[in-house]
């Protein structure tokens, strides 16, 4: 390994270079992985054995079709084919979302999986970054996130959960409550790809929600779950139509031999896998003990398999990232070049005790000097006033609403629309918006030009007022308002069931208000063109309606048992549910 390994790290487009790379650069063995964030108890040692008894037939011929490897997949996960799309990695699939049923604009709190920024705007998709906020453990609040898509006109959602990489989890009931209010909008995509990882509560995905909705999709992984990056395999879940106009577009062979091979796998295996689950989320909670036990290290709670760690003061994540590869052989996520994070901070993801020690023990000689480098951490202090490097840049886009410098000028004159109302309070106690607008701001008083000064003499005189410019304009602190209950948000419109009279061929939803204030009655609702944004009130096109789902034939479900073939495969969220 060489003893800089930063142009490694600059010279791909990845965040990090491929563990082929490295390995290319060392002896011929990796580093310790804390960076990819893979199932290190699945597929057992056994399948793997398997595999390679199989890897002649495997990469010599052509896999299965797509539609007989997502049959297979939907016979296990109890879901309709109908409502499913299987792509080539969940990237394949956000593109495909990105191309289809992204029109004009997409909302994404940042930090977050970096393709859902970049993939529209790579396409010319204006994307309305949402901030989490540091003073809130980067919670992501849904009322002010709603808020903040009505004012920005936003027309497609994005909710990741748990976040990646922070590891924030959204119970059930606010996802769904979320989705319903947002009912207008072109598009809800929530990205459970690390949920089969949690386990705040028992059935936690939103899949069964979403097959009755006209515009949500949900996006699951299959490569982090079953520890198989390489593969390259995920999938979605829709109603009928959103499902099969992606499923459409995608190449006949998109899934590979590999793919199948492990799909028709898994139903031997189910108890397997919810133990690799469980031993996952055991590790996850004695890592995070360990590295809580070090001085100024910050770690913040998870439900995925990996944690989002803040380096004390005077730590440098690069730094941190190159001297735990070059001198322990460990391999880190340093998050500088997430939108919404800073080089302060670390992905790490969550790995047998035994690699876990060897972690600690490079940090504490990294971090606090027992090596013979000297320690990265340039000075010991509490952290407890430390604004993180990007703090500045994620006050700027709230109020700016994300037109940056030249938006202050805009909605000082022009008045740019603001992210929240005034009325609003400063800061949300679940990682909502700081102040929204420079109009929130406290502004300096305007002082009095004397009169009586001579202008044309050049003898210095003092101010009559020196003014005390805040330097900078000091963050407001976190106002201890409740968190919003359940019974807060408002009530979703009901879906229309089919009534006994014929109906119109899309029956409007009746919009569900935004977090907001309660808008005045809308006029009569009326379908927009075939271009141009679609209006708030009107659903969504392209999809159906849940009266439309539940009349189509095909959708019944299955009952909710388990995995079939296995007498204890966990249920479609993943969470070990034993087969009835």
């Amino acid at each position: 390994m060489p003893d800089n390994v930063t142009s490694l790290f600059r010279s791909t487009a990845a965040h990090s270079p491929s563990m082929a790379a490295l390995t290319r650069e060392s002896d011929g063995a990796g580093p310790v992985d804390f960076c990819i964030p893979c199932n290190p108890y699945f597929p057992t040692p056994a399948m793997f054995e398997e595999m390679a008894a199989r890897l002649r037939d495997i990469i010599t011929y052509y896999p299965s079709s797509a539609d007989t490897i997502t049959a297979e997949l939907c016979s296990l996960l109890q879901l309709p084919p109908q409502c499913v799309a299987m792509g080539n990695g969940s990237t394949e699939l956000i593109t495909w979302i990105d191309h289809l049923l992204v029109r004009e604009s997409l909302a994404v709190p940042v930090p977050t999986f970096g393709r859902w920024t970049d993939q529209p705007m790579e396409t010319g998709k204006r994307v309305d970054m949402f901030p989490l906020q540091e003073s809130s453990g980067f919670a992501l609040d849904l009322a002010q996130y709603a808020e903040f898509i009505r004012a920005r006109g936003t027309r497609v959602a994005v909710i990741c959960n748990p976040n990646n990489p922070d590891g924030g989890f959204l119970h059930k009931h606010a996802v769904v409550q979320f989705m319903d209010a947002m009912a207008d909008l072109d598009l809800v995509v929530i990205d459970e790809s690390f949920l089969e990882f949690a386990d705040a509560e028992n059935e936690p995905s939103v899949v069964h929600e979403a097959m009755l909705r006209p515009n949500v999709v949900v996006l699951r992984s299959l490569g982090k779950n079953f520890g198989l990056h390489g593969i390259r395999f995920g999938y979605l879940v829709a109603n009928p139509a959103l499902a099969g106009r992606v499923r459409s577009m995608l190449p006949k062979w998109n899934l590979n031999s590999f793919a199948e091979h492990v799909v028709f796998m898994l139903k031997e295996h189910g108890a397997e896998y919810a133990q690799s689950l469980h031993q996952v989320r055991r590790d996850r909670m004695d890592m995070s003990g360990q590295l809580s036990s070090l001085p100024g290290l910050t770690v913040y709670p998870s439900q995925g398999n990996f944690l989002f760690v803040r380096l004390p003061v005077g730590a440098e994540g690069t730094v941190v990232r190159d001297r735990l590869l070059t001198e322990h052989r460990i391999l880190v996520r340093e998050c500088g070049n997430k939108i919404g994070s800073s080089s302060r901070f670390l992905r790490l993801v969550v790995r047998p005790q035994v690699d876990v020690r060897r972690l600690v023990t490079g940090l504490e000689q990294v971090l606090y000097g027992t090596s013979r480098r000297g320690a990265a951490v340039s000075e010991q202090a509490t952290g407890t006033a430390y604004s993180s490097g990007t703090a500045a840049v994620d006050r700027l886009v709230s109020q700016t609403n994300g037109a940056g410098t030249r938006g202050l000028a805009q909605a000082a004159g022009a008045g740019m629309p603001l992210p929240a109302a005034a009325s609003a309070p400063a800061v949300g106690p679940g990682g909502g918006m700081p102040v929204p607008a420079a109009a929130g701001l406290p502004q300096p008083e305007p002082q009095p030009v004397p009169q009586e000064a001579p202008r044309p003499q050049p003898a210095p005189q003092p101010v009559p007022q020196p003014v005390p410019v805040p330097q900078p304009v000091p963050v407001p602190q976190p106002v201890p308002v409740p968190q919003p209950q359940p019974q807060q948000f408002p009530q979703p419109a009901a879906y229309p069931e089919p009534a006994p009279q014929p109906a119109p061929a899309a029956p409007p939803l009746a919009p569900a208000a935004a977090f907001a204030a309660p808008a005045p009655a809308p006029a009569p609702m009326q379908v927009p063109p075939a271009t141009g944004p679609t209006p708030p009130g009107v659903p969504a096109r392209g999809g159906l309606t849940a009266a439309q789902v539940r009349g189509t034939d095909g959708l019944s479900m299955a009952p909710a048992t388990g995995w079939p073939g296995a007498q204890s495969w966990p249920d479609a969220a993943g969470v070990g549910q034993a087969a009835g």
